[in-house]
């Protein structure tokens, strides 16, 4: 963690932070507006400092953050970890959701390859060709 700036960028910090794997995702997530600072849109060039409250959406996931210290470079997961606190309400909800998931049938399950004789028959007769 670098401690020695009081202020980053969003897309840096993000990135150091791994909610993003790349930069450029990053950037692209702030730009398409999925993610905010103390509620409001902004951009990629916004400084960050310790205390802003940071709201990221990727998917169907949302965390909702406060930051805790600031890092230009990104380094291992648990230091990673150690930049931002998550809301109690934040993580209930992504736990809930993933949860969901799990519970989930596959989306391939039922699928069983290519359709037989029967099957091509079944279909020419609906589509009626």
């Amino acid at each position: 963690m670098d401690d020695s700036t009081d202020r980053l960028r969003i897309d840096k910090w993000l990135w150091a932070a791994r909610f993003f794997k790349t930069r450029s995702l990053a950037v692209q997530a702030v730009e398409g507006g999925r993610v905010r600072v103390d509620g409001e849109r902004v951009k990629p060039a916004k400084e960050l400092k310790p205390g802003d409250v940071v709201t990221v959406r990727v998917g169907e996931l949302e965390w909702v953050v406060a930051v805790r210290a600031l890092a230009a470079r990104r380094g291992p997961a648990a230091e990673a970890r150690g930049l931002y606190v998550e809301d109690e309400a934040s993580r209930a909800r992504r736990e809930a959701i993933t949860a969901a998931r799990k519970l989930e049938p596959e989306p391939g399950f039922g699928l069983r390859g290519r359709p037989t004789k029967r099957d091509r028959r079944m279909l020419r007769k609906l589509t009626g060709g």
